[in-house]
Protein backbone atom coordinates (compact mmCIF):
# COMPACT_ATOMS: atom_id res chain seq x y z
CA UNK A 1 0.00 0.00 0.00
CA UNK A 2 1.78 3.02 -1.04
CA UNK A 3 0.85 6.69 -0.50
CA UNK A 4 0.56 9.59 -2.94
CA UNK A 5 2.56 12.64 -1.61
CA UNK A 6 0.20 15.24 -3.14
CA UNK A 7 -3.45 14.00 -3.23
CA UNK A 8 -2.49 11.92 0.13
CA UNK A 9 -4.69 8.67 -1.57
CA UNK A 10 -3.60 5.39 -0.43
CA UNK A 11 -3.82 2.60 -3.06
CA UNK A 12 -1.82 -0.99 -3.89
CA UNK A 13 -1.41 0.81 -7.24
CA UNK A 14 1.09 3.50 -5.58
CA UNK A 15 4.31 2.06 -5.88
CA UNK A 16 6.08 3.22 -2.83
CA UNK A 17 9.27 4.22 -4.07
CA UNK A 18 7.18 6.58 -6.62
CA UNK A 19 4.92 8.19 -3.97
CA UNK A 20 2.84 9.76 -6.50
CA UNK A 21 -0.31 8.24 -8.44
CA UNK A 22 -1.44 8.26 -11.69
CA UNK A 23 -4.03 11.24 -11.47
CA UNK A 24 -1.46 13.45 -9.76
CA UNK A 25 1.37 12.87 -12.58
CA UNK A 26 -1.50 13.91 -14.90
CA UNK A 27 -2.80 16.82 -12.98
CA UNK A 28 0.78 17.85 -11.96
CA UNK A 29 2.99 16.79 -14.43
CA UNK A 30 6.14 18.79 -12.97
CA UNK A 31 5.87 18.44 -9.30
CA UNK A 32 5.35 14.52 -9.99
CA UNK A 33 8.34 14.40 -12.26
CA UNK A 34 10.84 16.44 -9.17
CA UNK A 35 9.40 13.67 -6.71
CA UNK A 36 9.94 10.69 -9.29
CA UNK A 37 13.82 11.91 -10.07
CA UNK A 38 14.66 11.49 -6.43
CA UNK A 39 13.89 7.43 -6.76
CA UNK A 40 15.45 7.31 -10.37
CA UNK A 41 18.90 8.79 -9.09
CA UNK A 42 19.07 6.73 -5.88
CA UNK A 43 18.52 3.94 -8.14
CA UNK A 44 21.14 4.86 -9.87
CA UNK A 45 23.87 5.66 -7.39
CA UNK A 46 23.37 2.24 -5.83
CA UNK A 47 25.26 1.06 -9.18
CA UNK A 48 27.71 3.66 -9.68
CA UNK A 49 25.75 5.15 -12.51
CA UNK A 50 25.65 8.74 -13.36
CA UNK A 51 22.29 10.12 -11.64
CA UNK A 52 21.45 12.67 -14.57
CA UNK A 53 22.12 12.62 -17.87
CA UNK A 54 25.77 14.57 -17.91
CA UNK A 55 25.32 17.71 -19.65
CA UNK A 56 28.80 19.51 -19.38
CA UNK A 57 29.08 22.22 -22.41
CA UNK A 58 32.82 21.75 -22.11
CA UNK A 59 31.90 17.88 -21.96
CA UNK A 60 32.78 15.46 -24.70
CA UNK A 61 29.79 14.89 -26.87
CA UNK A 62 28.58 11.21 -27.36
CA UNK A 63 25.44 10.74 -30.12
CA UNK A 64 24.57 7.54 -30.30
CA UNK A 65 21.19 7.85 -28.51
CA UNK A 66 18.64 10.58 -26.99
CA UNK A 67 20.44 11.42 -24.03
CA UNK A 68 23.31 12.97 -26.18
CA UNK A 69 25.47 13.13 -23.42
CA UNK A 70 28.53 16.04 -22.74
CA UNK A 71 31.02 13.98 -20.74
CA UNK A 72 33.33 15.89 -18.57
CA UNK A 73 36.56 14.39 -18.10
CA UNK A 74 37.41 11.76 -16.40
CA UNK A 75 33.20 10.81 -15.51
CA UNK A 76 31.26 8.49 -17.82
CA UNK A 77 27.90 8.90 -19.99
CA UNK A 78 24.62 8.14 -18.50
CA UNK A 79 24.97 4.47 -20.12
CA UNK A 80 27.83 4.13 -18.04
CA UNK A 81 29.50 2.73 -21.15
CA UNK A 82 32.32 5.63 -22.37
CA UNK A 83 34.36 7.48 -20.33
CA UNK A 84 35.97 10.91 -21.04
CA UNK A 85 40.19 10.08 -20.01
CA UNK A 86 42.26 13.02 -21.46
CA UNK A 87 40.09 14.52 -23.67
CA UNK A 88 38.85 10.92 -25.64
CA UNK A 89 36.08 9.34 -25.21
CA UNK A 90 37.01 5.98 -24.16
CA UNK A 91 34.88 2.63 -23.66
CA UNK A 92 32.51 0.25 -25.95
CA UNK A 93 32.99 0.45 -29.55
CA UNK A 94 31.89 -1.33 -32.70
CA UNK A 95 34.70 -3.64 -32.09
CA UNK A 96 34.49 -4.33 -28.10
CA UNK A 97 30.72 -4.78 -25.80
CA UNK A 98 29.76 -5.62 -22.81
CA UNK A 99 27.16 -8.64 -23.04
CA UNK A 100 26.36 -12.02 -23.11
CA UNK A 101 24.54 -14.63 -25.06
CA UNK A 102 22.87 -17.68 -25.04
CA UNK A 103 21.07 -20.19 -27.99
CA UNK A 104 17.31 -20.41 -27.75
CA UNK A 105 15.48 -23.38 -29.14
CA UNK A 106 12.96 -22.03 -32.09
CA UNK A 107 9.58 -20.81 -31.52
CA UNK A 108 11.03 -18.45 -28.29
CA UNK A 109 9.10 -16.41 -25.86
CA UNK A 110 10.51 -13.50 -27.73
CA UNK A 111 7.78 -10.40 -27.65
CA UNK A 112 7.26 -10.70 -31.52
CA UNK A 113 7.25 -14.81 -31.21
CA UNK A 114 3.59 -14.93 -32.39
CA UNK A 115 4.13 -12.74 -35.60
CA UNK A 116 8.30 -13.25 -36.61
CA UNK A 117 9.26 -16.18 -39.12
CA UNK A 118 11.08 -18.18 -36.29
CA UNK A 119 7.34 -18.47 -34.24
CA UNK A 120 5.95 -18.64 -37.39
CA UNK A 121 6.99 -19.71 -40.73
CA UNK A 122 6.26 -15.73 -42.29
CA UNK A 123 7.85 -15.17 -45.20
CA UNK A 124 8.70 -18.63 -45.76
CA UNK A 125 10.49 -19.74 -48.26
CA UNK A 126 13.08 -16.65 -48.39
CA UNK A 127 13.04 -15.88 -44.64
CA UNK A 128 11.58 -19.00 -42.51
CA UNK A 129 13.05 -22.43 -43.22
CA UNK A 130 9.41 -23.91 -43.12
CA UNK A 131 6.13 -22.93 -42.95
CA UNK A 132 5.38 -23.35 -39.22
CA UNK A 133 7.81 -22.79 -36.28
CA UNK A 134 10.90 -23.31 -37.00
CA UNK A 135 11.71 -26.34 -34.68
CA UNK A 136 15.40 -27.86 -34.97
CA UNK A 137 16.77 -24.49 -35.32
CA UNK A 138 17.90 -21.72 -32.63
CA UNK A 139 18.16 -18.08 -31.79
CA UNK A 140 21.13 -16.50 -30.97
CA UNK A 141 19.76 -14.28 -28.27
CA UNK A 142 22.20 -11.68 -27.06
CA UNK A 143 22.05 -9.48 -23.99
CA UNK A 144 23.39 -6.18 -24.14
CA UNK A 145 24.74 -5.08 -19.78
CA UNK A 146 23.80 -1.49 -20.77
CA UNK A 147 20.82 0.81 -21.36
CA UNK A 148 19.56 4.80 -22.23
CA UNK A 149 17.08 4.53 -19.89
CA UNK A 150 16.36 3.36 -16.54
CA UNK A 151 13.07 1.91 -15.73
CA UNK A 152 12.34 1.61 -12.32
CA UNK A 153 10.27 -1.45 -13.19
CA UNK A 154 13.26 -3.40 -15.23
CA UNK A 155 12.57 -6.94 -15.52
CA UNK A 156 16.53 -7.25 -16.21
CA UNK A 157 17.69 -4.84 -13.88
CA UNK A 158 20.49 -6.96 -12.68
CA UNK A 159 22.62 -6.64 -15.94
CA UNK A 160 23.84 -3.39 -13.88
CA UNK A 161 25.79 -5.30 -11.62
CA UNK A 162 27.03 -7.87 -14.48
CA UNK A 163 28.06 -4.55 -16.79
CA UNK A 164 30.31 -3.28 -13.73
CA UNK A 165 32.16 -6.03 -13.56
CA UNK A 166 32.33 -8.06 -16.87
CA UNK A 167 35.19 -7.62 -19.45
CA UNK A 168 34.30 -6.25 -22.88
CA UNK A 169 34.08 -8.87 -25.66
CA UNK A 170 35.34 -8.67 -29.36
CA UNK A 171 32.82 -8.36 -31.83
CA UNK A 172 34.39 -11.21 -33.71
CA UNK A 173 33.37 -13.94 -31.01
CA UNK A 174 29.74 -13.40 -30.85
CA UNK A 175 29.87 -13.91 -34.77
CA UNK A 176 31.66 -16.77 -34.57
CA UNK A 177 28.57 -18.14 -31.96
CA UNK A 178 26.55 -18.60 -34.96
CA UNK A 179 26.30 -22.53 -36.31
CA UNK A 180 24.49 -24.31 -38.83
CA UNK A 181 21.65 -24.56 -36.82
CA UNK A 182 21.03 -20.45 -36.13
CA UNK A 183 18.39 -19.10 -38.18
CA UNK A 184 18.10 -15.59 -36.09
CA UNK A 185 20.00 -13.12 -33.60
CA UNK A 186 17.95 -11.23 -31.24
CA UNK A 187 19.51 -8.34 -29.61
CA UNK A 188 17.80 -7.34 -26.44
CA UNK A 189 19.13 -6.09 -22.68
CA UNK A 190 19.11 -3.93 -21.07
CA UNK A 191 18.74 -2.50 -24.18
CA UNK A 192 20.71 -2.41 -27.67
CA UNK A 193 20.68 1.23 -27.87
CA UNK A 194 23.78 1.99 -26.35
CA UNK A 195 26.09 -0.78 -27.80
CA UNK A 196 24.19 -0.48 -31.55
CA UNK A 197 27.13 0.22 -33.36
CA UNK A 198 28.66 -3.18 -31.59
CA UNK A 199 25.47 -5.39 -32.72
CA UNK A 200 25.20 -4.03 -36.34
CA UNK A 201 29.01 -4.98 -36.53
CA UNK A 202 28.40 -8.11 -35.37
CA UNK A 203 25.49 -8.75 -37.56
CA UNK A 204 27.87 -7.78 -40.72
CA UNK A 205 30.29 -10.31 -39.75
CA UNK A 206 27.31 -13.26 -38.69
CA UNK A 207 25.61 -12.73 -42.33
CA UNK A 208 28.96 -13.23 -44.15
CA UNK A 209 29.45 -16.42 -42.37
CA UNK A 210 26.21 -17.12 -43.10
CA UNK A 211 26.46 -16.32 -46.82
CA UNK A 212 23.74 -17.31 -48.65
CA UNK A 213 21.61 -18.92 -45.73
CA UNK A 214 18.85 -17.61 -43.53
CA UNK A 215 20.03 -15.50 -40.72
CA UNK A 216 17.39 -13.04 -39.67
CA UNK A 217 18.59 -9.90 -37.62
CA UNK A 218 16.11 -8.55 -35.51
CA UNK A 219 16.34 -6.05 -32.47
CA UNK A 220 14.22 -5.81 -29.32
CA UNK A 221 14.18 -1.69 -28.07
CA UNK A 222 13.14 1.28 -26.38
CA UNK A 223 13.70 2.75 -29.87
CA UNK A 224 15.86 5.91 -28.50
CA UNK A 225 18.75 5.61 -30.64
CA UNK A 226 19.94 8.69 -33.47
CA UNK A 227 18.14 8.82 -36.46
CA UNK A 228 21.13 7.74 -38.90
CA UNK A 229 21.77 4.32 -36.62
CA UNK A 230 17.97 3.37 -36.87
CA UNK A 231 18.09 4.05 -40.81
CA UNK A 232 20.76 1.10 -40.64
CA UNK A 233 19.19 -1.23 -38.38
CA UNK A 234 15.83 -1.13 -40.83
CA UNK A 235 18.24 -1.73 -43.88
CA UNK A 236 19.58 -4.88 -41.99
CA UNK A 237 16.27 -6.02 -40.94
CA UNK A 238 14.63 -5.66 -44.06
CA UNK A 239 16.81 -7.47 -46.24
CA UNK A 240 17.67 -10.31 -43.47
CA UNK A 241 13.82 -10.69 -42.65
CA UNK A 242 14.04 -9.86 -39.30
CA UNK A 243 12.79 -7.14 -37.14
CA UNK A 244 12.70 -4.03 -34.90
CA UNK A 245 10.23 -4.43 -31.88
CA UNK A 246 9.69 -1.25 -30.22
CA UNK A 247 8.60 -1.27 -26.39
CA UNK A 248 6.01 1.64 -26.29
CA UNK A 249 6.19 2.26 -22.45
CA UNK A 250 4.05 4.94 -22.47
CA UNK A 251 2.31 8.01 -24.08
CA UNK A 252 2.56 11.13 -21.79
CA UNK A 253 5.64 12.06 -21.63
CA UNK A 254 5.64 12.91 -18.35
CA UNK A 255 4.58 9.80 -17.35
CA UNK A 256 7.15 7.90 -19.58
CA UNK A 257 9.52 10.37 -17.20
CA UNK A 258 8.25 9.10 -14.23
CA UNK A 259 9.12 5.58 -15.22
CA UNK A 260 11.70 5.27 -17.31
CA UNK A 261 13.71 8.77 -16.71
CA UNK A 262 14.36 9.49 -19.96
CA UNK A 263 12.14 11.29 -22.95
CA UNK A 264 9.50 9.33 -25.32
CA UNK A 265 9.88 11.83 -27.73
CA UNK A 266 12.90 10.14 -30.01
CA UNK A 267 11.17 6.92 -29.44
CA UNK A 268 7.63 7.99 -30.71
CA UNK A 269 9.24 9.91 -33.61
CA UNK A 270 11.56 6.83 -34.57
CA UNK A 271 8.74 4.56 -34.47
CA UNK A 272 6.99 6.48 -36.97
CA UNK A 273 10.23 6.75 -39.25
CA UNK A 274 10.22 2.56 -39.22
CA UNK A 275 6.67 2.50 -39.79
CA UNK A 276 7.31 5.01 -42.95
CA UNK A 277 9.44 1.61 -44.47
CA UNK A 278 6.79 -1.17 -43.28
CA UNK A 279 5.61 -1.46 -47.05
CA UNK A 280 8.74 -2.48 -48.42
CA UNK A 281 8.12 -5.90 -47.03
CA UNK A 282 4.82 -7.21 -45.01
CA UNK A 283 5.79 -10.62 -44.66
CA UNK A 284 7.23 -11.10 -41.70
CA UNK A 285 6.31 -7.83 -39.93
CA UNK A 286 9.19 -5.55 -40.06
CA UNK A 287 8.06 -3.41 -37.16
CA UNK A 288 6.24 -4.39 -33.71
CA UNK A 289 4.68 -2.71 -31.16
CA UNK A 290 4.74 -3.56 -26.99
CA UNK A 291 3.59 -2.18 -24.28
CA UNK A 292 3.81 -3.50 -20.49
CA UNK A 293 0.66 -2.97 -18.61
CA UNK A 294 2.23 -1.67 -15.45
CA UNK A 295 -1.39 -1.28 -13.05
CA UNK A 296 -1.79 1.78 -11.18
CA UNK A 297 0.27 4.07 -14.10
CA UNK A 298 -0.60 2.28 -17.49
CA UNK A 299 -4.48 2.58 -17.60
CA UNK A 300 -6.48 2.26 -21.06
CA UNK A 301 -6.58 5.71 -21.32
CA UNK A 302 -2.64 5.59 -22.05
CA UNK A 303 -2.78 2.41 -24.21
CA UNK A 304 -5.79 4.27 -26.55
CA UNK A 305 -3.24 6.94 -27.14
CA UNK A 306 -0.44 4.32 -28.00
CA UNK A 307 -2.73 2.76 -29.93
CA UNK A 308 -3.81 5.89 -32.19
CA UNK A 309 -0.35 6.64 -33.09
CA UNK A 310 -0.15 3.59 -34.38
CA UNK A 311 -3.17 3.11 -36.18
CA UNK A 312 -2.36 6.50 -37.86
CA UNK A 313 1.05 4.79 -38.96
CA UNK A 314 -0.76 1.65 -40.21
CA UNK A 315 -3.64 -0.44 -38.90
CA UNK A 316 -2.28 -4.34 -39.03
CA UNK A 317 0.89 -3.34 -37.10
CA UNK A 318 1.44 -6.03 -34.65
CA UNK A 319 0.92 -4.72 -31.05
CA UNK A 320 1.42 -6.61 -27.46
CA UNK A 321 -0.04 -5.71 -24.51
CA UNK A 322 2.36 -7.45 -21.71
CA UNK A 323 1.47 -8.42 -18.32
CA UNK A 324 3.67 -7.01 -15.79
CA UNK A 325 5.52 -9.02 -13.29
CA UNK A 326 6.88 -6.23 -9.88
CA UNK A 327 9.96 -6.23 -9.93
CA UNK A 328 13.03 -3.60 -9.29
CA UNK A 329 11.85 -0.10 -7.49
CA UNK A 330 7.90 -1.24 -7.83
CA UNK A 331 7.98 -4.48 -6.20
CA UNK A 332 4.88 -4.00 -4.07
CA UNK A 333 2.83 -3.24 -7.34
CA UNK A 334 0.72 -5.92 -8.06
CA UNK A 335 0.61 -7.98 -11.55
CA UNK A 336 -1.36 -6.82 -14.27
CA UNK A 337 -5.23 -7.51 -13.45
CA UNK A 338 -7.10 -9.25 -15.67
CA UNK A 339 -9.79 -6.36 -16.04
CA UNK A 340 -7.04 -3.95 -16.99
CA UNK A 341 -5.70 -6.23 -19.68
CA UNK A 342 -8.98 -6.34 -21.33
CA UNK A 343 -9.91 -2.90 -21.03
CA UNK A 344 -6.67 -1.95 -22.70
CA UNK A 345 -7.04 -4.91 -25.41
CA UNK A 346 -10.82 -3.24 -26.40
CA UNK A 347 -9.33 0.47 -26.02
CA UNK A 348 -6.73 -0.85 -29.10
CA UNK A 349 -8.99 -2.51 -31.26
CA UNK A 350 -11.79 0.21 -30.81
CA UNK A 351 -8.54 2.75 -32.08
CA UNK A 352 -8.90 0.30 -35.31
CA UNK A 353 -5.82 -1.98 -35.00
CA UNK A 354 -6.14 -5.24 -36.18
CA UNK A 355 -3.38 -7.24 -34.63
CA UNK A 356 -3.35 -7.00 -31.14
CA UNK A 357 -2.49 -9.68 -28.68
CA UNK A 358 -2.27 -10.05 -24.86
CA UNK A 359 1.60 -11.54 -23.51
CA UNK A 360 2.30 -13.05 -20.62
CA UNK A 361 -1.40 -14.17 -19.65
CA UNK A 362 -0.15 -16.73 -17.25
CA UNK A 363 0.78 -13.29 -15.02
CA UNK A 364 -2.49 -11.64 -15.09
CA UNK A 365 -4.26 -11.91 -11.78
Amino acid sequence: MGDCVFCKESSPLIAKALGVCLQCIRKSPEEALAQAEKTHQQSRAVFGLPETVPRDPQGIPCRICVNECHISENETGYCGLRRNEGGRLLGISARLGKLSWYHDPLPTNCVGDWVCAGGTGAGYPQYAHRHGAEYGYRNLAVFFQACSFNCLYCQNWHFRQQGLKSQPRPVEELAAAVDETTSCICYFGGDPVPQIPFSLKAANLAQDRKKGEILRICWETNGSMQTNLLDRMLDVALISGGCLKFDLKAWDETLHKVLTGITNQRTLENFARAGSKITQRSDPPLLIASTLLVPGYIDAEEVREIARFIASISTTLPYSLLAFYPDFYLTDLPTTPKTLADQCLAAAHEEGLENVRLGNIHLLS
